[in-house]
């Protein structure tokens, strides 16, 4: 079964500078990690404000999503970071 992104949840952590989400392959949740530079790289005109990295997230979702589906191994990880060289 290939992985799935039902859930349209996304946090943003600034301590760290990642956008958390979440994908599903099967019942199993896999914990994603998108580093805000990825983002910067994608629109670089982004503030770096909570508001402004989560709305960048929902424009290139359908990228990221794409980029994560590509990178995950059923079973090899609890989490994915994604980075700017991903993209």
């Amino acid at each position: 079964m290939t992985l799935s992104f039902p859930n349209q949840s996304r946090s943003y952590d600034p301590e760290s500078g990642r956008i958390r989400f979440w994908g599903y392959d099967r019942t199993i949740e896999v914990s994603f990690l998108l580093e805000q530079d990825a983002l910067f790289r994608l629109y670089p005109r982004t503030e770096a404000t909570e508001t402004a990295i989560l709305a960048a997230f929902d424009r290139a979702r359908d990228r990221i999503v794409e980029v994560a589906a590509r990178l995950y191994k059923p079973g090899r990880r609890s989490f994915y970071v994604l980075s700017a060289v991903e993209f």
